[in-house]
Protein backbone atom coordinates (compact mmCIF):
# COMPACT_ATOMS: atom_id res chain seq x y z
CA UNK A 1 0.00 0.00 0.00
CA UNK A 2 1.06 3.62 -0.47
CA UNK A 3 -0.15 7.17 -0.09
CA UNK A 4 -0.13 7.75 -3.85
CA UNK A 5 -2.88 10.11 -4.93
CA UNK A 6 -5.59 8.90 -7.31
CA UNK A 7 -5.92 10.65 -10.66
CA UNK A 8 -9.26 12.27 -9.80
CA UNK A 9 -9.69 15.54 -7.95
CA UNK A 10 -8.85 15.01 -4.30
CA UNK A 11 -9.92 16.78 -1.12
CA UNK A 12 -7.72 16.30 1.95
CA UNK A 13 -9.82 17.09 5.02
CA UNK A 14 -7.41 18.35 7.66
CA UNK A 15 -9.11 18.28 11.07
CA UNK A 16 -6.18 19.95 12.82
CA UNK A 17 -5.14 16.86 14.78
CA UNK A 18 -2.00 14.73 14.84
CA UNK A 19 -3.58 11.92 12.82
CA UNK A 20 -4.72 14.07 9.91
CA UNK A 21 -1.43 15.98 10.09
CA UNK A 22 0.49 12.72 9.73
CA UNK A 23 -1.74 11.70 6.81
CA UNK A 24 -1.12 15.02 5.05
CA UNK A 25 2.64 14.67 5.49
CA UNK A 26 2.69 11.10 4.13
CA UNK A 27 0.66 12.12 1.07
CA UNK A 28 2.97 15.06 0.37
CA UNK A 29 6.00 12.79 0.81
CA UNK A 30 4.67 10.00 -1.42
CA UNK A 31 3.75 12.38 -4.24
CA UNK A 32 6.66 14.83 -4.02
CA UNK A 33 4.17 17.58 -3.22
CA UNK A 34 0.59 18.17 -4.24
CA UNK A 35 -0.69 18.92 -7.73
CA UNK A 36 -3.48 21.28 -8.83
CA UNK A 37 -6.08 18.50 -8.51
CA UNK A 38 -5.65 18.50 -4.73
CA UNK A 39 -7.18 20.84 -2.17
CA UNK A 40 -6.31 20.78 1.53
CA UNK A 41 -8.98 22.39 3.71
CA UNK A 42 -9.44 23.17 7.38
CA UNK A 43 -13.03 23.93 8.44
CA UNK A 44 -12.97 26.12 11.56
CA UNK A 45 -16.01 26.00 13.84
CA UNK A 46 -14.75 28.78 16.10
CA UNK A 47 -14.50 26.41 19.07
CA UNK A 48 -11.12 24.86 18.32
CA UNK A 49 -8.40 25.36 20.90
CA UNK A 50 -5.82 28.05 19.98
CA UNK A 51 -3.17 25.33 19.88
CA UNK A 52 -5.08 23.56 17.10
CA UNK A 53 -5.13 26.70 14.96
CA UNK A 54 -1.40 27.20 15.55
CA UNK A 55 -0.72 23.57 14.62
CA UNK A 56 -2.58 23.88 11.30
CA UNK A 57 -0.57 26.98 10.46
CA UNK A 58 2.69 25.27 11.39
CA UNK A 59 1.94 22.31 9.13
CA UNK A 60 1.27 24.71 6.28
CA UNK A 61 4.48 26.64 6.82
CA UNK A 62 6.83 23.76 7.68
CA UNK A 63 5.70 21.58 4.78
CA UNK A 64 5.13 24.39 2.25
CA UNK A 65 1.55 23.32 1.58
CA UNK A 66 -1.36 25.68 1.01
CA UNK A 67 -4.33 25.06 3.31
CA UNK A 68 -7.68 26.71 2.63
CA UNK A 69 -9.21 27.91 5.91
CA UNK A 70 -13.01 27.93 5.73
CA UNK A 71 -15.92 28.90 7.96
CA UNK A 72 -19.67 28.53 7.70
CA UNK A 73 -21.54 31.71 6.77
CA UNK A 74 -25.14 32.57 6.06
CA UNK A 75 -27.38 35.44 5.08
CA UNK A 76 -30.97 35.83 6.11
CA UNK A 77 -33.10 36.14 2.95
CA UNK A 78 -36.33 36.63 4.92
CA UNK A 79 -37.76 35.47 8.23
CA UNK A 80 -38.46 31.99 6.85
CA UNK A 81 -35.39 31.43 4.69
CA UNK A 82 -31.60 31.56 5.06
CA UNK A 83 -28.93 31.27 2.40
CA UNK A 84 -26.03 29.13 3.57
CA UNK A 85 -22.55 29.95 2.30
CA UNK A 86 -18.91 29.96 3.37
CA UNK A 87 -16.15 32.45 4.01
CA UNK A 88 -12.43 32.08 3.48
CA UNK A 89 -10.33 33.05 6.48
CA UNK A 90 -6.74 32.62 7.67
CA UNK A 91 -4.88 31.81 10.86
CA UNK A 92 -5.07 35.48 11.82
CA UNK A 93 -8.72 36.10 10.92
CA UNK A 94 -10.23 32.73 11.92
CA UNK A 95 -12.98 32.91 14.53
CA UNK A 96 -11.95 32.14 18.07
CA UNK A 97 -15.25 32.98 19.77
CA UNK A 98 -17.57 30.38 18.21
CA UNK A 99 -19.13 32.65 15.57
CA UNK A 100 -19.65 29.91 12.92
CA UNK A 101 -21.24 27.71 15.59
CA UNK A 102 -23.54 30.51 16.72
CA UNK A 103 -24.39 31.32 13.09
CA UNK A 104 -25.68 27.82 12.35
CA UNK A 105 -27.69 27.82 15.58
CA UNK A 106 -29.33 31.11 14.58
CA UNK A 107 -30.04 29.76 11.12
CA UNK A 108 -31.51 26.47 12.40
CA UNK A 109 -33.24 28.05 15.42
CA UNK A 110 -32.25 25.04 17.52
CA UNK A 111 -29.12 23.46 18.99
CA UNK A 112 -27.36 20.35 17.73
CA UNK A 113 -27.06 17.24 19.86
CA UNK A 114 -26.11 13.58 19.49
CA UNK A 115 -29.35 12.90 17.60
CA UNK A 116 -29.11 15.87 15.23
CA UNK A 117 -25.46 16.59 14.51
CA UNK A 118 -26.05 19.34 11.99
CA UNK A 119 -23.00 21.14 13.38
CA UNK A 120 -20.69 18.59 11.72
CA UNK A 121 -22.77 18.50 8.54
CA UNK A 122 -23.07 22.27 8.07
CA UNK A 123 -19.87 23.63 9.64
CA UNK A 124 -17.62 21.06 8.02
CA UNK A 125 -19.02 18.82 5.26
CA UNK A 126 -21.30 21.27 3.46
CA UNK A 127 -19.06 24.28 4.05
CA UNK A 128 -16.19 22.46 2.32
CA UNK A 129 -18.55 21.21 -0.40
CA UNK A 130 -19.75 24.75 -1.15
CA UNK A 131 -16.16 25.93 -1.38
CA UNK A 132 -15.16 23.19 -3.83
CA UNK A 133 -18.25 23.74 -5.97
CA UNK A 134 -17.40 27.44 -6.13
CA UNK A 135 -14.17 26.31 -7.82
CA UNK A 136 -16.11 24.29 -10.37
CA UNK A 137 -15.59 20.88 -8.79
CA UNK A 138 -18.46 18.47 -9.46
CA UNK A 139 -17.08 15.27 -7.92
CA UNK A 140 -13.99 14.29 -5.94
CA UNK A 141 -12.23 11.83 -3.63
CA UNK A 142 -12.63 12.78 0.05
CA UNK A 143 -9.52 11.88 2.06
CA UNK A 144 -10.16 11.09 5.74
CA UNK A 145 -7.62 10.33 8.47
CA UNK A 146 -9.04 7.26 10.18
CA UNK A 147 -6.47 4.79 11.54
CA UNK A 148 -6.44 0.99 11.41
CA UNK A 149 -7.09 0.79 15.17
CA UNK A 150 -10.30 2.81 14.80
CA UNK A 151 -11.59 1.17 11.63
CA UNK A 152 -15.13 1.09 13.05
CA UNK A 153 -15.34 4.83 12.31
CA UNK A 154 -14.79 4.36 8.57
CA UNK A 155 -18.02 4.76 6.65
CA UNK A 156 -18.95 5.07 3.02
CA UNK A 157 -19.96 8.53 1.89
CA UNK A 158 -23.64 9.34 1.81
CA UNK A 159 -22.97 12.41 -0.29
CA UNK A 160 -23.45 12.24 -4.05
CA UNK A 161 -20.49 14.54 -4.74
CA UNK A 162 -17.71 12.38 -3.32
CA UNK A 163 -16.48 8.97 -2.24
CA UNK A 164 -14.30 8.49 0.83
CA UNK A 165 -10.67 7.37 0.82
CA UNK A 166 -8.98 6.14 4.01
CA UNK A 167 -5.22 5.93 3.26
CA UNK A 168 -4.24 5.37 6.91
CA UNK A 169 -6.61 2.42 7.08
CA UNK A 170 -5.28 1.08 3.78
CA UNK A 171 -1.71 1.37 5.10
CA UNK A 172 -2.59 -0.25 8.45
CA UNK A 173 -1.39 2.87 10.29
CA UNK A 174 -1.93 2.76 14.06
CA UNK A 175 -1.98 5.36 16.82
CA UNK A 176 1.51 4.28 17.91
CA UNK A 177 2.85 4.86 14.38
CA UNK A 178 1.58 8.43 14.54
CA UNK A 179 2.93 9.09 18.04
CA UNK A 180 6.33 7.79 16.95
CA UNK A 181 6.24 10.10 13.92
CA UNK A 182 5.51 13.25 15.95
CA UNK A 183 8.25 12.47 18.46
CA UNK A 184 10.74 12.92 15.62
CA UNK A 185 9.36 16.24 14.36
CA UNK A 186 10.51 19.74 15.23
CA UNK A 187 6.98 20.75 16.24
CA UNK A 188 3.85 19.07 17.60
CA UNK A 189 0.25 19.70 18.61
CA UNK A 190 0.52 21.07 22.14
CA UNK A 191 -2.95 20.28 23.37
CA UNK A 192 -4.45 18.50 26.39
CA UNK A 193 -5.82 15.08 25.54
CA UNK A 194 -9.54 15.22 24.76
CA UNK A 195 -9.60 18.89 23.75
CA UNK A 196 -9.27 18.23 20.01
CA UNK A 197 -12.07 19.20 17.62
CA UNK A 198 -14.60 21.49 19.33
CA UNK A 199 -13.30 22.02 22.88
CA UNK A 200 -16.53 21.12 24.68
CA UNK A 201 -18.31 18.98 22.08
CA UNK A 202 -21.37 17.20 23.46
CA UNK A 203 -20.02 13.88 22.12
CA UNK A 204 -17.18 14.02 24.63
CA UNK A 205 -17.38 12.21 27.96
CA UNK A 206 -18.42 13.87 31.21
CA UNK A 207 -14.85 13.32 32.40
CA UNK A 208 -13.46 15.36 29.51
CA UNK A 209 -16.03 18.12 30.07
CA UNK A 210 -15.07 18.10 33.75
CA UNK A 211 -11.39 18.54 32.86
CA UNK A 212 -12.40 21.43 30.61
CA UNK A 213 -14.21 23.07 33.56
CA UNK A 214 -11.08 22.62 35.69
CA UNK A 215 -8.50 23.82 33.16
CA UNK A 216 -10.48 26.25 30.99
CA UNK A 217 -13.64 27.29 32.89
CA UNK A 218 -14.30 30.19 30.51
CA UNK A 219 -14.46 27.77 27.55
CA UNK A 220 -16.71 25.34 29.44
CA UNK A 221 -19.01 28.23 30.39
CA UNK A 222 -19.51 29.02 26.69
CA UNK A 223 -21.08 25.58 26.25
CA UNK A 224 -23.06 25.90 29.46
CA UNK A 225 -24.50 29.20 28.24
CA UNK A 226 -25.27 27.53 24.91
CA UNK A 227 -27.21 24.78 26.65
CA UNK A 228 -29.29 27.40 28.46
CA UNK A 229 -29.90 29.20 25.17
CA UNK A 230 -31.64 26.18 23.68
CA UNK A 231 -34.61 26.64 26.04
CA UNK A 232 -35.47 29.84 24.23
CA UNK A 233 -35.07 28.41 20.75
CA UNK A 234 -37.52 25.51 20.58
CA UNK A 235 -39.70 23.27 22.70
CA UNK A 236 -37.25 20.35 22.70
CA UNK A 237 -35.46 21.05 25.96
CA UNK A 238 -32.95 18.22 25.62
CA UNK A 239 -29.58 18.54 27.31
CA UNK A 240 -26.21 17.49 25.88
CA UNK A 241 -25.53 14.74 28.44
CA UNK A 242 -28.18 12.41 29.88
CA UNK A 243 -27.15 12.64 33.54
CA UNK A 244 -26.13 16.29 33.95
CA UNK A 245 -26.22 19.63 32.18
CA UNK A 246 -22.89 21.34 31.53
CA UNK A 247 -23.65 23.72 34.37
CA UNK A 248 -24.28 20.78 36.73
CA UNK A 249 -21.00 19.16 35.66
CA UNK A 250 -19.21 22.43 36.47
CA UNK A 251 -20.91 22.65 39.87
CA UNK A 252 -19.98 19.03 40.61
CA UNK A 253 -16.32 19.72 39.79
CA UNK A 254 -16.31 22.81 42.00
CA UNK A 255 -17.98 21.05 44.93
CA UNK A 256 -16.02 17.79 44.87
CA UNK A 257 -12.49 18.99 44.19
CA UNK A 258 -9.58 17.34 42.41
CA UNK A 259 -10.08 13.82 43.82
CA UNK A 260 -12.74 13.04 41.22
CA UNK A 261 -10.17 13.11 38.43
CA UNK A 262 -8.28 10.22 40.05
CA UNK A 263 -11.35 8.13 40.85
CA UNK A 264 -12.68 6.10 37.92
CA UNK A 265 -16.16 5.85 39.42
CA UNK A 266 -16.61 9.58 39.97
CA UNK A 267 -17.28 10.48 36.37
CA UNK A 268 -18.74 8.81 33.29
CA UNK A 269 -16.00 6.93 31.42
CA UNK A 270 -17.52 7.10 27.94
CA UNK A 271 -15.03 7.58 25.11
CA UNK A 272 -14.52 11.01 23.64
CA UNK A 273 -16.46 11.64 20.46
CA UNK A 274 -14.99 12.99 17.27
CA UNK A 275 -16.37 14.59 14.16
CA UNK A 276 -15.94 12.41 11.11
CA UNK A 277 -16.01 14.17 7.76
Amino acid sequence: MSFKLPKEKVLISFSGGRTSGYMLYKIIEANNGLNSNVKVTFANTGREMPETLDFVQQCSEKWSVHIDWLEFDYKSVNKNKNKYSFREVSHNSASRNGKPFIDIIKAKKTLPDALQRFCTVELKIRTITRFLKSLGWQSWINTIGIRADESHRAKESRQKEFVNWFPLLDNKTTKQDILDFWKKQSFDLKITRGFGNCDGCFLKSERTISVLWKMHPERAKWWSDLEKLRHGLDKRKRQFHKARTYEQIGQFVEQQGDWIFDNEDALCQANDGECTI
